[in-house]
């Protein structure tokens, strides 16, 4: 019995029994296609991603990733803070212009994390906690 045949045969009202007997004398792997589920786990749609700033130099798979698009970005920036506030300053105009010429969005979240996000995400920023850093 043919691939076709057995198709036909349980759509037609077969029994899953008689159709499992029918098959057995039959080649079982005419049937299968095998599938990459590898393929499938890669393609997720956004990717949030945790990076630590302990030098400069970090910043360069930051920018990788914010530059493909699909990545929101979770800066721990207190490692390069407590070492040099100088190049702190760097990696945070860098890490704008970048997220300018995406198209993206950058801010503070506390004082030792930093969020950049694509065009297609938006940060929430509440008036009142937007008035509270106006203030100080």
């Amino acid at each position: 019995m043919g691939f076709f045949s057995s198709l036909k045969s349980r759509f037609s009202g077969a029994s899953a029994a008689q159709t499992a007997y029918e098959e057995e004398g039959t080649e079982s792997e005419a049937g299968y296609v095998e599938l990459d589920t590898q393929a499938e786990e890669n393609k997720a749609k956004v990717l949030v991603r945790p990076f630590v700033l302990e030098e400069f130099d970090d910043i360069k798979p930051i920018l990788d990733s914010l530059r493909e698009g699909y990545t929101i970005a979770l800066v721990n920036i207190k490692p390069l803070k407590e070492k040099d506030i100088v190049e702190l300053k760097r990696a945070i105009n860098k890490l704008k212009k970048t997220t300018d010429a995406i198209e993206g969005q950058i801010a503070g979240f506390g004082d030792d994390y930093v969020v950049i996000t694509p065009a297609f995400a938006s940060i929430y920023r509440s008036s009142k906690v937007m008035q509270e850093v106006k203030e100080e």
